[in-house]
């Protein structure tokens, strides 16, 4: 037998990244890939798998921990019948998987973020004062912790910790805002800065009440995502601008193209056209594929476009990188793994970040148009429903035509109405002569 040293392997770049946790005790058997313990970034829970088969014989950490690429978790003593069996390259340095079942305590990030710094000055979801700056720096709480509730315009001079030796956890701010929503807390004496939206509490309703309820957990993706929806609703001055495409000529190239390359095991959607021609328009209007950073407008010179993907658990945004520089094929492969990735929950914390344009389509299920909330840092993200046949004049007759709404919703700090009416205008245009994103 032979003793091995796990250790956290790639994570996406995340440090000191919480162990909530531990899936194993001294003695335990376990199999390769089996889960020893979950962490918890910013981003996602992830899992961390055994590279091989035997028993456990140490634990190096334990739930509260901060780890990083390379730290030590567990040394395993593995057994010779699964040294055998675990002859096949060892998955130490592949990312880990993420979002799984729920966990206790609702984080508060998930989608990507811009580069840490000092928040703008933005209208906060609760309070009502400015706080007192020292209070805050002497707060003992993680950096997560911090940015957290930076985000939600809470003071932590005024969060009681419940963390080891008075540590503020993510929970305790998460109890604070629930405190000052409901009106147990009161925000006053720098508590949480911002305007102050003089919000009534939150309805407390006794439902069983008035007939038979089942209470279920909110899914942990639906958990994470709604802190940032919320975020991203109120700190954001959105505008949705509506328009239509003329499809006709690309569904017949696309069911062309699916039919002549039927072996091929790629199956090219509407996505994979919407992303380059997404590309070909934000490369006319780069004001779209920009991001604000303070009282600076940082433009990106590299395409890397999200898509929303349904899963059974959520929404999740996975990012499809450099799209400027992949075909339609190839794009439409990657798209089609990534999404599959989301339905099994093995998305890593790269896979969904670096975003600078969404799209989140609805062509699948149904729907006319809808509003999408901008997914920050980004400052813009369309939206696509079902296209349907209509009639169109031509100029001498009415002849049936496959019509597509967009929906873009748009940070109108940064883009004005006339810029967003343009872009879905030549974003039409492309869609409708598929040659123009060639040019």
């Amino acid at each position: 037998m032979s003793t091995i040293e796990v250790k956290v392997p790639a994570i996406g770049g995340f440090k000191d990244v919480g162990v909530i946790d531990v899936l194993v005790k001294t003695g335990d058997v376990v199999k390769i890939d089996a889960s020893l313990v979950t962490l918890e970034s910013d981003k996602a829970t992830m899992d961390v798998p055994s590279p091989a088969a035997g028993v456990v014989k140490d634990i190096k950490v334990k739930l509260g921990d901060r780890v990083s690429e390379g730290s030590a978790i567990v040394t395993l003593e593995e057994e010779n019948d699964a040294a055998a069996a675990s002859a096949v390259p060892k998955p130490a340095a592949a990312p880990v998987e993420m979002p799984r079942a729920p966990a206790p305590g609702p984080p508060l990030a998930a989608l990507p973020r811009p580069v840490e710094g000092p928040p703008p000055p933005a209208p906060s979801p609760v309070g009502v004062s400015e706080p007192a700056a020292p209070s805050s720096t002497r707060a003992h709480a993680s950096p997560t912790v911090r940015r957290i509730a930076r985000d939600l315009g809470v003071e932590l001079g005024a969060v009681a910790g419940t963390g080891p030796r008075g540590r503020i956890v993510r929970e305790d701010v998460q109890r604070f805002v629930k405190e000052v929503l409901s009106g147990r807390t009161s925000p006053a004496g720098s508590a949480v800065r911002g305007t102050g939206l003089d919000l009534l509490p939150w309805p407390r309703v006794d439902f069983g009440a008035f007939g038979p309820v089942e209470a279920k957990p909110l899914a942990r993706i639906k958990r994470i995502s709604g802190a940032n929806l919320a975020r991203n609703w109120v700190m954001i001055p959105h505008v949705t601008q509506f328009d239509e495409a003329d499809i006709t000529e690309l569904e017949a190239l696309r069911l062309r193209l699916n039919e002549e390359n039927a072996g091929s095991g790629v199956k090219v959607t509407l996505l994979a056209f919407l992303v380059k021609a997404c590309i070909t328009a934000l490369r006319k209007f780069p004001e779209l594929n920009a991001s604000l950073d303070g009282e600076s407008l940082v433009f990106k010179r590299y395409y890397h476009v999200g898509f929303a993907a349904d899963t059974a658990n959520g929404l999740v945004v996975p990012v499809v990188k450099n799209a400027d520089q992949k075909g339609v094929f190839e794009i439409a492969r990657e798209a089609a793994e990534l999404a599959q990735k989301a339905r099994e929950g093995k998305l890593s914390p790269s896979d969904m970040q670096g975003g600078t344009f969404s799209i989140s389509s609805l062509g699948g299920i149904g729907g006319t148009a809808f509003t999408p909330i901008i997914n920050a840092p980004e400052v813009a993200i369309l939206g696509v429903s079902r296209s349907t046949n209509k009639p169109v004049w031509d100029g001498t007759a009415f002849v049936p035509r496959l019509i597509l709404p967009l929906s873009l919703s748009y940070d109108h700090r940064v883009v004005d109405g006339a810029t967003a009416a343009r872009f879905t205008s030549y974003l039409a245009t492309v869609l409708a002569d598929f040659r123009r994103a060639l040019l």
